[in-house]
């Protein structure tokens, strides 16, 4: 661990900067050469506390785009309402600034809900699809779950390693509060990209989840049922997406298990 985490420091982006779109600003880094893989990270994330494990063995045969989503890490804090939807439109505007037509999409939690809308948004531009612990209905999670995006409030994150990270990249430290507010009400509000919208994605689909990360496994299988897959190999085609849980983790422990999840993208990825 302690490795990695020095690889990152060592490790600079190619490019970095803010993307100017009509009413807000996106941050995105650049690592590696090869084929491109935009990274979409956790809701109060940044690319740091989000991607610093994985980052340095990604960018070794491939072009990675880490994005941070509006007032997120470096991005500063906009009044602009939004959405999975709008947020999806950030990400192909950065690839448009960038000049990447077509790429690779991995979407972690909160950015795996944006990695699902883009596939629906730009099916054209998607290469390979990767959701590591997320969904795209509120249905996807536990009862737990949404029970408690329904009594999340500002003060719980109070002095929280979130906060820390933040104010260590943020442009201005004082919307802390405001963009908890801000990605608490979009959190405390039911969505659900649609069945029949998933079962339209034509690439292929990597589904990373832990055993205990608070995602309701049986709508996990239901999903990866409307991707084609849950079927008997020995007869017949193998799905071109795929399922994979990692025992003995949790929503939070498993974005650390850089090594399984490595393993997972360097056999799906093309």
């Amino acid at each position: 661990m302690i490795t990695i985490m020095q690889s990152y420091a060592q490790i600079k982006p190619s490019a970095q900067g803010l993307v100017h779109l009509k009413d807000s600003k996106v941050y995105y880094e650049i690592y590696g050469t090869g084929k491109p893989i935009v990274l979409l990270h956790g809701a109060f994330m940044t690319i740091s506390t989000n991607w610093s494990q994985l980052i340095p063995e990604l960018s070794k045969n491939r072009k990675v785009i880490a994005i941070e989503l509006q007032g997120h890490g470096h991005s500063p804090y906009s009044d602009r309402k939004f959405d999975h939807a709008i947020l999806a439109a950030d990400v192909a505007k950065v690839m448009d600034y960038l000049k990447i037509e077509h790429a690779a999409v991995l979407g972690y939690s909160f950015g795996g809900a944006v990695a699902y809308q883009f596939a629906i948004q730009y099916p054209r531009r998607l290469d390979e699809l990767v959701i590591i612990s997320a969904t795209y209905k509120s249905k996807g999670w536990m009862p737990e779950i949404n029970k408690a995006f329904q009594n999340m409030k500002p003060a719980l994150f109070e002095n929280s390693p979130m906060q820390q990270a933040y104010e260590t990249v943020a442009p201005d430290k004082t919307k802390w509060t405001k963009f908890l507010e801000q990605m608490i009400s979009l959190a405390q509000q039911p969505y659900d990209l649609g069945d029949a919208n998933i079962a339209k994605i034509s690439s292929p689909v990597l589904l990373i989840a832990g055993d205990n990360d608070g995602l309701d496994k049986i709508e996990l299988v239901k999903t990866y049922q409307l991707l084609g897959g849950e079927v008997v190999g020995d007869f017949g085609q193998m799905p071109k997406s795929q399922l994979a849980i990692i025992p003995g983790q949790s929503h939070v422990s498993l974005i650390g298990q850089t090594g399984s999840i490595l393993g997972y993208l360097n056999s799906f990825l093309k």
